[in-house]
């Protein structure tokens, strides 16, 4: 059995406003790229400044959302089934990340729809870069 179980919770799930401004406006977060894929990540190491008293209480090591542009797809199917993709593949490799407090935003950036596969093997690409990023400013 593996150490980190392959469900998603709604609790890492990004909701927060504060967190969504401070990935995508704070001088702290990274961005990398694995075409059709780009990911924004921070570390959420002072996190308790970007959360609501009752949202600390039991919060996962990794947080994330997706977003999928309306200008890539227009029709709101597509949007939700290149969104379901990245979410399963994501669910099914997050132990890559490992015990990092990090906070994750898959935007797509492509206006094809990919098979399952290759939007799973972007994904681990990234976060196996995530996390040798993360495991050297260590």
């Amino acid at each position: 059995m593996p150490a980190f179980p392959s469900t998603l919770h709604k609790e890492e799930r990004i909701y927060s406003k504060k967190l969504i401004d401070a990935l995508f406006q704070g001088a702290r977060s990274r961005s990398l790229s694995a075409f059709p894929l780009r990911v924004v990540y921070m570390s959420m190491e002072t996190e308790e400044a970007f959360m609501e008293s009752d949202e600390a209480v039991s919060l996962p090591n990794s947080r994330f959302l997706v977003s999928v542009p309306k200008r890539c797809f227009k029709r709101a199917v597509k949007r939700n089934r290149v969104k379901r993709q990245v979410r399963e593949a994501y669910r099914k490799n997050k132990s890559i990340i490992g015990n990092h407090k990090v906070a994750l935003a898959f935007i797509w950036l492509d206006g094809e729809l990919r098979t399952s596969e290759v939007v799973e093997t972007k994904v681990v690409n990234l976060l196996r870069r995530v996390n040798e990023r993360l495991s050297s400013k260590e």
